[in-house]
């Protein structure tokens, strides 16, 4: 079956969508985006990430171009008509199309809304899992991180240079030698007694929707959360370390750069986070009757 695409009002084939040259999303990175994990076709933390998108189109002085409930809509429609079970759907708004000028005016624009769908296989048993590789790279980008726009240039440099060296993500280091996060998700290690340890929220992260619930699944599971900048040498002596997105769930570091965390092997406190993920979204997928 060929996928379908919502494209500014219409459902279109994906090969087929198409947004104006005039784009500001196209032309000046001048657009948000939001990915939700689909599981048994539903939308998992879709408060969290509706929540998120709103605060980004604030936070750029953006329109929102309809209702929160209407993207919510669009999204289900897409998810539906790409029957899409186990999956994601991603959804974009750019602030609209006008002749190239740096300066906007929100008069004379119309957001674009861009929203696709597609299946993804999601992993079922914690223990199946295997830990990743991922190296350190300087953190190169822009000072409001904690915004979720389409601007990723460095975070795909970024990316790529991990995917080079055979890394699945790429620790981002700021000039003072703290990891702030990767790539596309967030970073965490865990010390010595055991307690879970990530970047708390300001401008140099974003706030992902899995990072809060990972956080909440801890201290369900009697995990000790704390909120702390941590350094790039600490994560490498680290029991052990994880990273957290909505497409990677809660993904164990077994290595970082050169150096092997723990006994090179998925840790306990990891383990556990990654089932307690699982079992999650397997309640959602299995409603209790």
């Amino acid at each position: 079956m060929s996928r379908v695409a919502y494209v500014n009002g219409r459902y279109v084939p994906h090969n087929k969508a198409q947004v104006s040259i005039d784009d500001r999303g196209h032309v000046f990175a001048d657009g948000v985006y939001e990915v939700t994990l689909v599981v048994g076709g539903r939308m998992i933390d879709l408060e969290g990430h509706v929540a998120r998108l709103e605060r980004s189109l604030r936070e750029l002085d953006m329109p929102q171009p309809m209702s929160s409930r209407a993207l919510i809509h669009i999204m289900n429609q897409t998810i539906k008509r790409n029957r899409v079970k186990d999956g994601m759907v991603y959804l974009q708004v750019n602030r609209g199309t006008a002749p190239r000028n740096h300066v906007y005016d929100n008069d004379d624009l119309q957001p674009s809304v861009v929203c696709t769908a597609k299946s993804v296989p999601l992993p079922s048993d914690a223990d199946a899992v295997d830990g990743v590789k991922v190296i350190s790279q300087p953190d190169i980008r822009w000072g409001r991180v904690d915004i979720k726009t389409v601007s990723l240039l460095p975070n795909a440099l970024a990316k790529t240079a991990a995917a080079k060296e055979g890394a699945y993500e790429a620790f981002l280091v700021d000039d003072d030698g703290y990891v702030t996060e990767c790539s596309a998700s967030n970073a965490w290690i865990v010390d010595k007694d055991g307690r879970v340890v990530t970047r708390p929220l300001s401008n140099e992260i974003l706030p992902g929707i899995t990072r809060d619930r990972v956080i909440k699944l801890a201290e369900e599971n009697g995990i000790e959360v704390v909120e702390r900048p941590f350094t790039l040498a600490e994560a490498k002596s680290a029991r052990e370390a994880f990273l957290t997105s909505t497409t990677s769930f809660v993904k164990p570091v077994t290595q970082i750069d050169d150096v092997t965390i723990g006994n090179g092997h998925p840790g306990t406190v990891t383990r556990t986070l990654l089932g307690a993920y699982l079992n999650f979204i397997r309640e959602i997928r299995q409603p209790a009757t």
